[in-house]
């Protein structure tokens, strides 16, 4: 009953997570009362994932890392590395993917991608390169350099907390780096030459083009007559229409209006909504139709621009509608568009619920665009503008980083020791403060890791894992160690594409784990495969990287899978290839 229970419990958290109906932490807080409730595991095992010391190694890295961007010592060293490629596309697809991959050994994949997509944008429309021969390449880069170390991902964290938990062994900083980098120089290799040439070229487009705006836009000039005289402009009857006033002309002034702003006879309002609405404001007594005509330049008098917004990973605008944020009064912006997954969404913006990776088409004042460079909540997709090198700072979290580093690896001091000390002294050093070390951790994430361990361990005690063990064994066991062995492997990436990858890994490890004992096979080297296999699934985009990097570049779902499917196939082997060799599959006597 108990095994029925637990492996009921996963399928319904794959769907979960695929459909996205309810927030990842929220499922997996589900799971753990579930679980607890029924006995499986007792609460001290349910909360145990959450006080163990890898979490504190991912929270104290994801603090380091936000503070290394505060300084500004990252778009320092991309300024000057991405400077030197300006003058060939291989040579600086190269410099990216190399770069990229040194620094997502070290931080959070998705971090990594966030950080370079607004330099790589701003940089390809001084090259008049195409966004989509670099960003794609830049996300492939920082998910495969996350393999090269312990610290590079927190699925390869994860993994080691649970099998040092199982009575293992945990990985060391540096136990992968000989393999993790074969797999990172794979990818390279492939995206300069096989991918390259399928990378698509998407050309840069005027945005009012990209978004399809012009049939949706017209002027209305407000007569002394018009019942729209003295309404708040966001309370209007136009607004009752859907219809969005997105700039006034009031005399010699040209603005953007806010939630304040009331309608005046003589108004000039540029307007934005459907053609059939459309036809029942001309119909409207008091007001005079001007040319359906937009261009861009009619969007931007003086210091008013448009301009594109991401949606980050640590955005609190996430799963909240453009209604529900106050999105107007909190930036003094307006939403016009939004594209995702390449589909343009032009109706009934205010009502749309907000997603990562979600590039938003917003217009207001250069100042206020201004303000948000460098939010968590919003990336501006423009002219890149480097955030002032505090030199000093900057120097001081680097040197905090690197010496974390060395102390876990001597073993001088434990590894969530050394890091948790780093993130401690950057936050005393002024490098970053306690409010953004706050905001920069994904709390989402180590609950989702949290909780995921302690379904592993609901695994062991149920007998879960032990009945998709034998079940395993009985199929594939015939054909020997690496037979069952790539079976896992392979299911691993089958597993990542609707979860997570620490999730998937952090499921399969534990089934893992008791199919290597039945075989009699180490079973460090089968949780350390399906480690790495949880990092190289490059198939879709569904990987938060992707995600990013997905609307920036206009890709479509299938580039994805042109180029990802063949590089994913490629890694695969390596790991099935390579694991056997630096980890024997049969145990030493």
């Amino acid at each position: 009953m108990e095994i029925a229970l637990v492996l009921s419990l996963l399928l319904i958290a794959v769907i979960l997570f695929a459909t996205e109906k309810l927030s990842i932490e929220i499922v997996t807080l589900i799971m753990l009362v579930v679980l607890a409730a029924a006995r499986i595991i007792t609460p001290e095992e349910a909360f145990e994932g959450f006080s163990s010391d890898f979490i504190i190694v991912i929270a104290s890295i994801f603090i380091l890392s936000a503070a290394l961007e505060e300084t500004g010592i990252l778009d320092f060293v991309v300024l000057r590395l991405v400077r030197l490629a300006t003058r060939s596309t291989n040579l600086m697809l190269f410099v990216v993917m190399m770069m990229t991959g040194v620094v997502s050994a070290f931080m959070n994949n998705t971090t990594v991608t966030a950080m370079f997509i607004t330099p790589l944008t701003g940089l390809s429309k001084k090259t008049n390169i195409s966004p989509s021969k670099l960003l794609m390449p830049l996300a492939y880069a920082a998910i495969l350099g996350g393999t090269c170390t312990l610290i590079g991902t927190s699925t390869n964290v994860a993994v080691s907390g649970y099998i040092a938990k199982a009575g293992m062994e945990p990985v060391g900083l540096f136990e992968i780096s000989a393999i993790g980098f074969i797999i990172f120089l794979i990818g390279v290799a492939y995206m300069m030459t096989i991918g390259q040439r399928m990378l698509p070229d998407n050309p840069e487009q005027q945005l009012t083009e990209e978004y399809k705006l012009q049939k949706y836009m017209t002027e209305i000039v407000v007569m002394p007559d018009s019942p729209l005289v003295g309404q708040l402009i966001y309370a209007s009857d136009l607004s009752s229409l859907n219809f969005r006033i997105i700039n006034v002309i009031r005399g010699k002034d040209n603005f953007l209006p806010d939630f304040r702003t009331q309608i005046q006879e003589k108004d000039i309002l540029l307007v934005e909504g459907e053609i059939e609405n459309l036809i029942k404001v001309k119909e409207t007594k008091g007001i005079e139709i001007l040319a359906d005509v937009l261009l861009e330049r009619d969007l931007m008098p003086n210091n008013i621009r448009l301009a594109e917004a991401m949606i980050t990973r640590q955005s609190d605008l996430i799963g909240k509608t453009v209604k529900e944020s106050e999105f107007l009064r909190r930036y003094g912006l307006v939403v016009l568009a939004a594209s995702r997954y390449g589909e343009t969404l032009r109706s009934k913006i205010g009502s749309i619920q907000l997603k990562l990776g979600d590039v938003l088409l917003v217009q207001g004042a250069t100042e206020r665009l201004e303000q948000i460079r460098g939010s968590r909540n919003l990336a501006l997709l423009d002219a890149f503008a480097p955030i002032l090198f505090k030199k000093r700072k900057g120097l001081l979290v680097l040197a905090c980083f690197v010496l974390a580093i060395l102390a876990g690896t001597l073993e001088i001091l434990p590894l969530s020791i050394a890091f948790l000390s780093a993130a401690v002294i950057s936050i005393l050093l002024n490098c970053i403060s306690s409010t953004k070390a706050y905001n920069a951790i994904d709390w989402r994430l180590l609950i989702l890791i949290g909780g995921m361990s302690a379904f592993g361990t609901a695994m062991e005690n149920s007998g879960a894992a032990d009945f998709l063990a034998v079940g395993i064994v009985d199929l594939l066991g015939s054909w020997g160690k690496l037979a069952v062995l790539s079976g896992f492997v392979l299911l691993t990436v089958i597993l990542t594409q609707p979860m997570s990858n620490a999730a998937a890994a952090l499921v399969i490890v534990p089934v893992a784990i008791s199919t290597a004992l039945e075989m009699n096979a180490d079973p460090r080297s089968f949780a350390i495969a399906i480690m790495l296999a949880a990092s190289v699934s490059l198939i879709t985009p569904f990987e938060p990287a992707c995600i990013l990097v997905y609307t920036p570049g206009k890709y479509r779902f299938m580039d994805f899978i042109k180029i990802g499917s063949p590089l994913t196939l490629l890694l695969l082997v390596a790991i099935i290839l390579l694991v056997p060799f630096f980890w024997p599959l049969t145990p030493l006597p």
